[in-house]
């Protein structure tokens, strides 16, 4: 069966920036620069991404592209006769336990998009709260609006790598940047929005502490979707003459721009209505409605706000639902469609279970989780770290030093600091390793 390929070297960095950038940029990267030292933050967060989490890029994208197959088959040809197949397992797993409660979260952005178009949104923020927990609590809502999320990511994978996946990332992931400055021009005018500037760029390097360096480390793996399989996935369908190190460090600089402009499209102006900036859901979907409903054309910049967060958890969406598809289509040799189908059904049935974890199975308890926290905290905590750590075991161990070499450099066609390339080969034999290591101890403890 003739695999499918990215058609130019803009679909793969638009395609990659995709499965970066997620939700998580936009609430989470912004709350982290404010608490942890504004710009110092930020400064720690580059060293880290260019000297530890591209490395583990760089194995990925070489061990994909190599084997040029699913990220389980790749180790049948790779490491024929061997246990490192287990590291496929790992990934198909954890991309199907994230989409399932990721859809439902994408099915919230969709909700809150038509919430936005109905002129929903109040400046009664016990309404906004009720507002919220009847969207997560419903017994249908939810499912819906999961089901209509999932069955779009479906959609766009039927047409496959270069007419799916390549075709909507080149359409909507330079809409997802231009939207985003937009409500940052908007955001940036409000009168007080200097606080909010100063809460994400003014350097504080006494809120720098152990845990500021932990958590740019999990900030940077984690968005950069290392230990998923996407990364993986997708350079196996990436041609031989692209550029690796090139295609990786654009991709880190696109995720790590969206995500500060995002900053300064929130921050702003939940400082210049004296609101604290909280973490997570509450921030996204109470607060932020909150101070829509305050300002001028603030009808329009909610409903492009939450068309924003829709696209961001789509094109993740469809790179996790790929890994699936793939594995399925090669290992099981059966069409893109019947693989599609297959796939949308199993997130489906477990998309139910994390849907209703929060309002009619709210009881239901495993470990002291929810379905949908259960789900959450397996895949942040075990599986894309241990997926991260195989890896980089793999690339830097098991993989000869003359084929990973060889990869990086197209076989010769693009040259390499030497410097670079020893530094690279030791962070991803010694340090990745020792720091992955770091981040799921930190995460058990």
């Amino acid at each position: 069966m003739k695999r499918d390929n990215f058609g130019s070297s803009f679909g793969v960095l638009v395609a990659m920036a995709g499965s970066a950038v997620g939700l998580g940029n936009l609430w989470r990267f912004p709350y982290l620069v404010g608490t942890n030292g504004g710009a110092a933050f930020i400064i720690i967060y580059l060293v880290i991404v260019f000297l530890l989490a591209l490395p583990i890029m760089y194995a990925e994208f070489v061990v994909g592209r190599r084997s040029q197959s699913n990220v389980f088959g790749a180790f049948k040809k790779l490491a024929p006769g061997s246990s490192w197949g287990i590291i496929g397992v790992l990934a198909i797993i954890c991309c199907i336990m994230v989409l399932s409660f990721y859809g439902v979260v994408g099915g919230w952005t969709i909700d809150y998009m038509i919430k936005a178009v109905m002129f929903k949104f109040t400046s009664d923020t016990a309404a906004l709260d009720g507002m919220f927990a009847q969207t997560v609590t419903s017994s249908w809502q939810p499912l819906l609006f999961m089901l209509v999320f999932v069955g779009l990511s479906g959609f766009i994978l039927l047409a496959g790598v270069k007419d799916g996946i390549e075709k909507y990332s080149k359409i909507l992931m330079p809409l997802l940047f231009l939207t985003v400055v937009i409500i940052a021009v908007r955001s940036v005018t409000l009168p007080g929005a200097g606080a909010g500037i100063d809460f994400l760029f003014k350097p504080d390097f006494s809120k720098v502490t152990a845990n500021t360096f932990l958590d740019a480390l999990g900030q940077a793996f984690f968005s950069l979707s290392v230990g998923f399989g996407i990364i993986f996935t997708y350079a196996s369908y990436v041609k031989r003459e692209e550029n690796v190190v090139k295609m990786s460090v654009q991709t880190a600089m696109a995720d790590t721009l969206f995500a500060i402009i995002a900053g300064v499209a929130i921050m702003p102006a939940v400082f210049a209505f004296g609101i604290s900036p909280g973490q997570g859901p509450g921030l996204v979907f109470v607060t932020l409605p909150y101070v829509f409903a305050q300002i001028p054309l603030g009808s329009i910049l909610a409903i492009l706000f939450f068309f924003v967060l829709f696209v961001a958890a789509i094109t993740s969406s469809i790179s996790l639902m790929e890994v699936v598809v793939a594995y399925i289509i090669e290992e099981f040799k059966i069409g893109r469609k019947a693989a599609v189908v297959v796939t949308t059904m199993i997130v489906l049935v477990l998309g139910v279970f994390c849907s209703l974890s929060q309002g009619l199975l709210s009881d239901v308890k495993i470990f002291g989780n929810n379905i949908f926290d259960l789900f959450d905290k397996t895949t942040a905590n075990i599986l894309m770290p241990v997926g991260a750590l195989l890896i980089v075991l793999f690339a830097g161990w098991r993989m000869k030093r003359s084929d990973f070499i060889d990869e990086v450099t197209s076989g010769g066609m693009h040259k390499l600091n030497p410097a670079y390339m020893a530094i690279m080969i030791y962070s991803i034999k010694y340090v990745a390793p020792l720091v992955i290591g770091i981040i799921m101890l930190r995460s058990f403890i």
